[in-house]
């Protein structure tokens, strides 16, 4: 039984409508996914019916966008919330709005440099979808600057690249906190994600943990081997849950849908403690 709880539609910057995820997870041999946009709950509805139509089991969620005192990038898995619930959804807006200036800065970086403007990269945006730095790739890749997402990202949307700008977003444990009061399971996304630029210090995440952190996100292809270990060590010190995940973004990524899994067990502590919203679809445990 395996199930896939970090996946991304084009609702923020996956390429396939949140049906269409659902169908990929389905032809995987999947028992059930995780849908989780960047700051979004927008495509809930439309994977919801698409998960009854594939009999998987669709944990609705969401990848919140936070950042540390000392300016580290942290995301943080939420699932099971509600949607509704007025702080979170007044933090994710605020989120959602910083996201488009940062967007605009970098592009402006950019159009320095090359042949893109912004118009060219909101016609990369689905409607209402959460704008980040995957659009900005989409728009040098149709420009003919790189030839895919990966090596925009390696070339000039990095952390250390000239054309980054860093955006202001409230802390992870404010995110958690938020997470609980809506009810919903906070798990640490990527945490070691070391290539990917900065990772938190063992004071930080013993932080998150204080505030409530229910997990940790272990089995993701951007933790190397090393931090796995840590994330294990930690896990097993605070009883947190473990789970793996591909980070699904389509065509927007190399990653493969249920490259990474959790097992039935995890989602089943998942199912029992979150209040905020329900799962849907059948869940067998074994």
């Amino acid at each position: 039984m395996s199930f896939d709880l970090h996946t991304h539609s084009l609702v923020s910057d996956g390429t396939q409508p949140p049906a269409d995820v659902v169908a990929a997870a389905a032809r995987a041999g999947l028992e059930g996914i995780a849908l989780t946009d960047h700051d979004t709950t927008a495509g809930w509805d439309e994977a919801i019916a698409a998960a009854q139509q594939h009999g998987l089991l669709l944990l609705p969620g969401m990848e919140i966008t936070t950042k540390t005192s000392n300016g580290i990038s942290v995301h943080m898995l939420s699932y099971l919330h509600d949607p509704e619930h007025a702080g979170l959804v007044a933090a994710i807006a605020e989120a959602r709005e910083g996201r488009v200036e940062r967007a605009k800065r970098i592009c402006a970086l950019l159009a320095e440099d090359f042949p893109i403007t912004w118009d060219s990269v909101v016609e990369h945006v689905g409607p209402d979808a959460t704008i980040g730095r995957p659009h900005l790739a989409d728009a040098l890749v149709a420009a003919g600057v790189v030839g895919t997402r990966s090596e925009a990202f390696q070339k000039y949307l990095h952390s250390r690249s000239r054309y980054y700008v860093p955006q202001d977003n409230i802390s992870p444990t404010a995110a958690i906190r938020l997470v609980l009061e809506a009810g919903g399971i906070p798990v640490l996304a990527h945490g070691m994600a070391s290539s990917r630029g900065r990772t938190v210090s063992v004071d930080q995440l013993e932080e998150m943990i204080e505030a409530g952190l229910a997990g940790v996100e272990v089995w993701h292809r951007d933790n190397p081997d090393q931090g796995r270990e840590l994330l294990l060590d930690l896990a097993r010190r605070h009883d947190l849950l473990t789970t793996g995940s591909s980070d699904y973004h389509g065509d927007g990524k190399p990653n493969p849908i249920g490259e990474n899994t959790t097992d039935a067990a995890t989602v089943a502590h998942i199912l029992e403690r979150a209040t905020g919203s329900p799962a849907y679809g059948e869940f067998r445990a074994a």
